[in-house]
């Protein structure tokens, strides 16, 4: 097919590219005499026979179709001729865009962007800070109790209430006297200075016994979210059904059973609880350098990204936000969800993924046989049959996937840091585990 091709006026961004080009309306029309030629040896019509209908009639009924068809695939073949003479990178799908009709040729503007030339900058300037956490008994010891304080149970108190005590109330709010929406409850457990109610509330139910019956003051922040009650004074109404204190469990065999200690060992809990610890540190470490040496790695490599791409990711972004929405139980139909809303972080994700291509490509990182075998034995080191879970792995390559890209992008991790300035700095235990125990 003979093809006339040319690059028209400026782009509308850095990676916009438009082609003007033009294929031969004789050729497209030749195109389309063989589509019905073909179709009209197999099409049926009432009162015909299979290949027997008119060629007319079949030009008639299908000609349109036909001649869409033979356009399409011919924009198609002529454009993808011209990005292979090119060498164009093309991210995402043109868009055609037909000139003003012309007799002797179909004449169009293929709009559609590339993917941008990646250059790493110098990190040799960038500072990395490498936390560092040794796990300790002290870390052992802080990590069990809050296992323990996970598996808290609640027994009558016989005293008036304190904090940390949980209570089963009714209460009613009124406002002027009147009862307002959303302020009324029977049977509501709450925890005195849990944080789940305003602090008001929850400070006028310390002291109370089962059985009492109080009535006190709440004023709602002015930010709070019923408007009609921002800024308000009301009244609430409380009746105590229960007040029951917290009781943690024993550091014993049962407590240790519960845990998955099948004997109730307590030095075997321990040495469990360490192990699983110093894997969640570790993950956790290896997190924050990661994301310390993306930061760096964009810092260094300012390149723009197609649209296409992003707005692909967002896509990917929602539907997966959607997906979690609907495994914590919300109904989808009530959860409007924007692609939009994720484009900050598409855009971070399609920058990173080109960078990383390229470190890979450029330094040669990939992924080596014994660092995925490895990584396998990490992931599988957790289970009851570690080696059934290394077959299941190596059973289909593609399962070994998500264990190259992690190994891909620890390699670059480690590339970074050794062009980087690198300050290893301890980290407090509660912070990188992100709990105030």
């Amino acid at each position: 097919m003979q093809t006339d091709t040319q690059v028209s006026g400026a782009a509308a961004n850095s990676l916009e590219r438009r082609l003007d080009m033009s294929v031969p309306m004789a050729e497209i029309e030749k195109e389309v005499e063989q589509q019905l030629r073909r179709l009209s040896k197999t099409v049926k019509m009432p009162g015909f026979r299979p290949g027997k209908v008119p060629f007319k009639m079949v030009a008639q009924q299908y000609g349109g179709q036909a001649r869409s068809e033979a356009i399409g695939a011919a924009v198609e073949k002529t454009f993808g001729a011209k990005v292979r003479e090119q060498n164009l990178r093309v991210a995402g799908y043109p868009r055609i865009e037909p000139k003003p009709a012309n007799e002797s040729a179909f004449e169009f503007t293929a709009v559609f962007e590339v993917y941008p030339d990646v250059v790493v900058g110098d990190l040799s300037g960038q500072s990395i800070e490498k936390a560092q956490l040794e796990v300790t008994d002290a870390e052992v010891d802080k990590t069990i109790e809050v296992l323990r304080k996970q598996r808290t149970t609640f027994e009558p108190a016989g005293r008036a209430s304190q904090k940390g005590d949980r209570l089963v109330i009714d209460f009613t709010g009124r406002k002027d006297g009147v009862e307002f929406q959303g302020g009324k409850a029977t049977d509501y457990p709450v925890f005195v200075g849990g944080g789940m109610m305003l602090p008001e509330f929850e400070a006028a139910l310390e002291g109370l016994n089962e059985g009492d019956t109080k009535t006190f003051d709440v004023t709602f922040p002015a930010d709070y979210h019923a408007a009609d009650l921002a800024g308000q004074k009301v009244q609430f109404e409380v009746v105590v059904k229960k007040v029951e204190a917290p009781r943690l469990p024993e550091i014993d065999a049962e407590f240790a059973k519960t845990l998955g200690v099948k004997d109730g060992d307590i030095v075997k809990m321990r040495e469990e609880v360490r192990a699983n610890l110093e894997r969640e540190v570790k993950k956790r470490l290896q997190a924050r350098i990661k994301n310390a040496v993306m930061d760096a790695l964009l810092a260094v490599t300012p390149i723009d990204v197609p649209t296409a791409l992003v707005e692909a990711e967002s896509q990917q972004m929602a539907e997966a936000a959607m997906k979690d929405w609907q495994q914590r139980g919300m109904v989808a139909k009530n959860m409007p969800v924007e692609p939009s809303w994720f484009a900050d972080g598409a855009t971070r994700r399609v920058k990173l993924g080109l960078i990383l291509a390229e470190v890979v490509k450029s330094k040669d990182l990939h992924a080596k046989p014994e660092q995925v075998r490895a990584m396998v034995d990490e992931f599988a080191e957790t289970f009851e049959d570690p080696k059934e879970v290394v077959r299941w792995y190596y059973s289909q390559p593609q399962r070994l996937a998500d264990a190259e890209a992690l190994v891909m992008e620890n390699n670059v991790v480690e590339w970074v840091l050794s062009q980087s300035k690198v300050t290893e700095l301890a980290i407090a235990f509660d912070e990188l585990m992100g709990n105030g125990a």
